[in-house]
């Protein structure tokens, strides 16, 4: 089935010079995907990994991880892949302040949306600000290029600083839940583990560099079943007390189990 973007859990990433991989992308089980031109791509080969995506968007569809704002290459990609009609929208790469985002949306013709990827401390510290930039639509984080740029090891708690700051920045910016950076290596308890660690954090999605990432982040990012349960029966006892709010707590319970069941509904695993 078709998911939304806006709930989109596993966003796959896909090298734009590999035909192989570009040839695999309809097949993919990813809810979305994103060709990268970016860090996947050498300096010396971005022209033709642009030549090349843009063939591709003539007969399929897929957002595109453009090149940040600061290089030389960031407004050719723009003009080259606007009027691709199998363009879904772009991930901007390294952004760091909101006006780049609306530069880019800007140059796009202001009709995509953008998934700033936020991948540095000043990202992070100007998050709220790119979450409120015109043509923002939802916020990555890139986790490798953070750790690389503040020297952050991976470890769950000292990496829960930045995740949380974007589950906020996008609360502020009325977005959708932010999502994940990649988990690197075939481990898939790992990846099981943090992708439920982005759950319990309020990230919504997550970045993946393999296909066979894609089941594991789907089965994890998604209400479960007890979720599921617990909603229909407090909706059921909440309606049959006549629907009326009984104390403090019975407002945001309604909310989170009308949030469960909406959610479940667009993702296809309610029963029944």
């Amino acid at each position: 089935m078709t998911v939304s973007p806006e709930i989109s859990r596993s966003w796959l990433l896909v090298n734009g010079l590999q035909e192989g991989q570009l040839a695999q992308i309809a097949d993919s089980r990813a809810d979305q995907v994103v060709i990268d031109i970016e860090d996947a791509v050498d300096p010396s080969n971005k022209e033709l990994a642009r030549e090349r995506v843009g063939a591709w968007l003539e007969k399929g569809s897929a957002w595109v991880r453009v090149n940040d704002a600061s290089t030389p290459w960031w407004r050719d990609d723009l003009i080259s892949l606007s009027s691709s009609p199998g363009l879904l929208g772009v991930m901007l790469a390294k952004t760091e302040d909101g006006q780049s985002v609306e530069q880019t949306f800007k140059l796009l013709g202001s009709h995509l949306p953008i998934v700033p990827l936020v991948e540095s401390a000043l990202g992070i510290e100007n998050a709220v600000e790119i979450a409120k930039a015109k043509g923002a639509f939802r916020l990555a984080f890139g986790s490798g290029d953070y750790r690389r740029d503040t020297g952050t090891s991976a470890d769950d708690l000292a990496m829960s600083y930045p995740r949380s700051r974007l589950v906020v920045a996008s609360r502020i910016g009325d977005l959708p839940g932010p999502i994940d950076g990649p988990t690197v290596g075939p481990n898939h308890g790992l990846l099981r583990q943090q992708s439920d660690l982005a759950v319990s954090l309020g990230l919504t999605g997550k970045l993946c560099l393999d296909e066979k990432q894609t089941v594991v982040i789907n089965d994890s990012i998604r209400p479960t079943s007890s979720d599921i349960i617990w909603a229909n029966d407090f909706l059921e006892e909440f309606n049959a007390s006549g629907g009326v709010v009984r104390d403090g707590s019975d407002p945001p319970r309604l909310k989170r189990a009308e949030k469960i069941l909406n959610l479940a509904s667009a993702l296809g695993i309610l029963e029944g």
